[in-house]
């Protein structure tokens, strides 16, 4: 008599599914990571090419995150009403054209133009992808699979710092911007090659207007207070990642006379460190808390990017950089859960993209703040009055309701 393997074909069908969906969102995230960081790196070359000042190169990465915050707004609100998978394509598509084109920039104004619209572009790959691996895993893997999103970011910012320096040594800066062309082709692969998740496909009624979309982050006193408190989590995360990785290169190579592979090397470690933090807050919050977890890491991030501001020799730098990475952006992939749980599938991919770039859009300040600080006090002492921030996140964290493995609504 013939075995029944339904069930269990299901189960490897959903499981096929999900690793695929993850994997999607990851590499489109690690786009995200990229681009971002090879403008730090040719900020030099830039800087020296139009003759702009430390404020003018550091708002290039200010105009960026401004436009990510639109491009929030409106890619999240698209994919709630068309599909997370359609529109992650476009988003895709927009970011790599633009990104070409900063390649062919004449002079700021036209490459702050590019570099806003790629930030639009940007806007929609965290909340998109980061809705597509929570609502395609069950909610036990949850904080582990929007990690596992997170990683992929931060492999897109290590190619970025291993490539960077062969890169603009080869073809100058304007070879980067060529580079971070490609991903166009990457869309039209994730397009043919991901369904929707039944998440949203099974969802009833008619596809949602804006106006519903956004409803559910303010129609209420408690809906209003958790939309609030991720905002200030994710405005400390971006502003402490951004703050540390636009100008840690430059800071490099300055203070330590590093060349710029040197410099590279030590962003490297840097970076690896953040994807062991990664790794190590999804197990923490999958197995033990969300709040646990997320208090773990800010106090770690308080503490470590303060010792790293006072350190001196280059040696422990290295050290120092890999811990200080691990705990300033090792709460990234957090937010995907989090804000999955606390949002319904109708507005979703919404909440992620408003919420979490409205947070990058205020972190996009601190190149900015950091350059203007640096250039008062040094960047030592402007890296030593970030711990502050994360202090903001800790308290937040008392805002936002505990539902770690809650089912998705």
């Amino acid at each position: 008599m013939p075995t029944d393997t339904r069930p269990a074909q299901t189960d490897q069908t959903a499981e096929r599914y999900a690793r695929k969906a993850v994997f999607a969102a990851a590499i489109g995230y690690g786009l995200d990571g990229f681009d971002l960081l090879i403008l730090s790196f040719a900020l030099t070359g830039i800087t020296a090419s139009f003759g702009l000042s430390d404020p003018q190169a550091g708002s290039l990465a200010t105009l960026t995150l401004l436009g990510a915050v639109l491009g929030g707004v409106v890619f999240g609100v698209l994919a709630d009403r068309f599909g997370r998978v359609k529109i992650l394509t476009y988003s895709v598509l927009i970011f790599a054209v633009f990104t070409g084109l900063s390649a062919v920039a004449t002079g700021y104004w036209d490459l702050a133009t590019y570099r806003f619209i790629a930030g639009i572009g940007i806007g929609g790959e965290f909340g998109i992808g980061m809705t597509l691996a929570a609502e395609a895993v069950p909610a036990r893997w949850r904080a582990r699979a929007t990690s596992w999103v997170g990683i992929g970011f931060q492999f897109g910012v290590l190619a970025a710092a291993l490539l960077s320096a062969p890169v603009i040594a080869l073809f100058g800066w304007r070879g980067l911007f060529v580079i971070g062309a490609l991903p166009a082709v990457y869309a039209m692969i994730v397009r043919r090659g991901v369904r929707e998740p039944e998440r949203f496909t099974q969802s009833e009624g008619p596809s949602p207007t804006l106006r519903q979309s956004l409803a559910p982050l303010i129609n209420t006193r408690a809906a209003r207070r958790t939309s609030l408190a991720m905002v200030v989590l994710t405005s400390v995360q971006n502003f402490g990642y951004f703050g540390i990785m636009t100008w840690l290169p430059s800071y490099l190579a300055k203070r330590y006379e590093m060349t710029l592979t040197g410099s590279s090397l030590w962003t490297a470690v840097t970076v690896a460190g953040m994807m062991l933090g990664i790794i190590l807050f999804g197990q923490l919050a999958d197995r033990v808390s969300r709040r646990a977890a997320f208090w773990t890491f800010q106090i770690g991030a308080a503490l470590s990017v303060l010792i790293y501001s006072q350190i001196t020799d280059p040696t422990w730098l290295l050290a120092a950089g890999f811990v200080m990475g691990a705990f300033a952006n090792g709460t990234l992939g957090g937010y995907g859960a989090l804000l999955a749980e606390l949002y319904p599938t109708h507005a979703r991919a919404t909440a992620q993209n408003v919420l979490f770039n409205i947070g990058r859009g205020v972190g996009g300040f601190a190149p900015l703040v950091i350059a203007l600080l640096a250039g008062s006090f040094g960047f030592g002492a402007a890296l030593g009055m970030l711990p502050v921030i994360y202090l903001l996140g800790f308290a937040a964290m008392f805002l936002i309701p505990e539902r770690r493995g809650a089912e998705l609504s």
